[in-house]
């Protein structure tokens, strides 16, 4: 079995998710003039970057070429803070990486908008509305990033199972998981809630089997029923999942980055919700289980109105500061990063999902080609459309429902109230 070791700024890159970073120290020039574009990141430090920068700084040195550009890669877990000062004084990088949601959404006063500057590119990427608040883009998608349900075929096998047929419900998934556990000894799914991210997984992972059409839509557009039947049933089956070990052990106090994965490429379970792009996700899997071995399904169903899609948004993206000493220049940086050639480099040395829809995905084995078949009929996912202080409360409420020491009930009412206080 392949061993990963993870080096101080992998671990870094491992915290980005739902994006993934590097990590390096700020730079003591954090702005930029007019001859000189400083941009901020968690990504440019990365090995499996390296080619998608410098083919993004080729393209706009084509364009500019007086111009410097000069990256400064942050450490993931500090980054938000770091941008959170830089955003009070007022100064800062002109070119800003995001991760899709509530923390772009939380800094939009502090950044360009965009709709002036991409109309060329606006049918060529998808996962425009992450990046984009009241109908405005802040921000250009680099990567689509989703939550597919990953499942171990070689574990389905020892389990007398058929590999390309997992289940389809709920009930037939959990039968599954008794055979495999019996035969094998592997766990159903692999989780990791140390931080309190796997509840957001497990939300918008399952959440389309469990959801109606008319909750989801509701959901998604803001208008959010947090006593609706299908809301509630998904932090029940959380919590019934946990009392009845269908998780690994230690769920509480497994971190998501990256020990979560490890569980699943061991073979210690047979069930993991991961991502599209970055860590966790398919090309990962297929380095340590076999590409033939990594299976994706859709949410099995609980509710037999839901209708199961794939849950994606934009993953990370690049805006511009509103600060910046040139608007059209800072808009053209983040053009070029969002630029085929770049993308195409960074799919296949990141195994990213890039945001660009003419980029060819087809040779990167059966996963990624399920995956990229099922973005045309995507939903939003559910956790992105949250507030990042909600986000916060359901990661504590979600460890508390796992010790047993709050109720569903009591949890969705303080998260009510949270996401109708934001």
């Amino acid at each position: 079995m392949k061993q990963r070791t993870l080096t101080a700024a992998a671990m870094a890159a491992a915290l980005a998710l739902a994006g993934c970073g590097s990590a390096a120290q700020p730079d003591s020039d954090s702005g930029g003039s007019e001859d000189k574009l400083v941009v901020w990141d968690w990504k440019s430090g990365d090995e499996n970057a390296v080619s998608y920068i410098e083919l993004a700084k080729a393209d706009f040195a084509e364009k500019h070429p007086d111009v410097e550009v000069e990256f400064v890669a942050q450490p993931f877990d500090q980054y938000y803070n770091l941008l959170g000062t830089a955003i009070q004084s007022g100064e800062g990088p002109d070119v800003m990486m995001f991760n899709g949601g509530g923390q772009l959404r939380d800094r939009t006063d502090a950044l360009l908008p965009l709709d002036d500057y991409i109309a060329e590119d606006r049918e060529r990427l998808a996962g425009w509305e992450a990046f984009s608040a009241d109908g405005t883009a802040y921000a250009a998608p680099v990567t689509l990033q989703g939550h597919p349900i990953y499942y171990n075929k070689d574990l389905y096998e020892q389990a007398g199972l058929d590999p390309e047929a997992p289940a389809a419900t709920w009930d037939d998934l959990a039968d599954d998981c008794g055979a495999v556990t019996e035969e094998t000894g592997a766990n159903c799914f692999a989780q990791g809630n140390k931080e309190g991210y796997g509840i957001q997984f497990w939300l918008s992972g399952l959440g389309s089997g469990v959801l109606t059409d008319a909750e989801y839509e509701a959901w998604i557009a803001g208008d959010r029923d947090w006593s609706a039947p299908g809301v509630k049933r998904v932090f029940e089956l959380w919590q019934e999942s946990g009392d009845a070990g269908l998780f690994n052990d230690g769920a509480n106090s497994t971190a998501m980055f990256n020990d979560m994965f490890a569980v699943f490429e061991a073979g210690e379970a047979a069930h993991v919700i991961g991502l599209m792009s970055d860590v966790g996700h398919w090309k990962d899997f297929s380095e340590f289980l076999g590409a033939e071995n990594v299976g994706v399904m859709e949410a099995p169903l609980v509710n037999p109105e839901s209708a199961p899609s794939l849950p994606y948004d934009g993953g990370i993206g690049y805006g511009a500061a509103e600060w910046t000493a040139d608007p059209e220049l800072a808009a053209d940086l983040v053009r070029s990063l969002t630029s085929t050639a770049a993308l195409e480099a960074f799919y296949a040395d990141a195994g990213a999902i890039a945001s660009d829809t003419t980029i060819d995905a087809s040779d990167a084995g059966p996963a990624a080609s399920a995956i990229v078949s099922r973005i045309p009929d995507g939903e939003p996912a559910l956790h992105v459309a949250l507030s990042s202080e909600t986000l916060e409360l359901m990661g504590r409420l979600s460890q508390q429902l796992l010790s047993g020491s709050v109720t569903v009930d009591e949890a969705l009412d303080q998260l009510a109230e949270s996401d109708q206080a934001g």
